[in-house]
């Protein structure tokens, strides 16, 4: 069954460039990450992610808009840190440690050497709609816990948004981080 609507949500990539649709609206682009915060509270700059979303790969270090302030733009861009930059390894020592904080539940207890590269490190566009199963699969006890549904639905959700490599041997297997947060809102909505 997923194969199909995978096929029909692809017929609609085609047909309407990247959209991605839910509840018959757009809600986002298969080719451009989104995050999944929750709204900022008074005083704060950094929003805080809504953990009971599947969350994307960190954009942070992509600096802001100061030429066009009429719109909020999302800017695309490496950080250009080296791999000895100081900044850029204390991002990563933090990011990894909010990964373990955040993804570890009662009875499940997420140890850094369990986390991947793509939840630490920005892709070079810093707009990466994927993540690896292995990030994915992180996520999953939080996002059961969080959202009131059974660790195995989750783990499903996961193994069925996972795509393999083009053309079995391009590139690296992937998840869609909208498309499997679409998934969760369906199946939170069916409990």
């Amino acid at each position: 069954m997923f194969q199909e609507q995978r096929r029909g949500r692809m017929a609609e990539v085609v047909k309407n460039g990247s959209e991605i649709r839910s509840d018959g609206r757009v809600v986002g682009s298969s080719l451009i990450g989104q995050a999944y915060n929750l709204p900022l509270k008074e005083g704060e700059e950094t929003p805080t992610a809504d953990l009971k979303w599947f969350q994307g790969r960190p954009h942070n270090g992509l600096g802001t808009n100061s030429v066009n302030t009429q719109y909020k733009l999302v800017l695309s861009g490496a950080t250009n840190r080296s791999g000895d930059n100081e900044e850029l390894i204390q991002w990563v020592k933090d990011a990894k440690a909010a990964v373990v904080t955040d993804n570890s539940v009662p009875g499940y207890t997420v140890k850094p050497s369990e986390v991947p590269a793509d939840a630490v490190t920005s892709s070079g566009s810093g707009l990466d709609p994927h993540i690896s199963p292995e990030y994915a699969k992180i996520q999953v006890h939080r996002g059961a816990e969080k959202n009131g549904l059974p660790v195995a639905e989750v783990e499903r959700l996961v193994e069925d948004h996972t795509a393999g490599r083009t053309l079995g041997f391009i590139g690296e297997p992937r998840v869609n981080v909208l498309e499997l947060n679409i998934a969760l809102k369906e199946l939170v909505a069916k409990s």
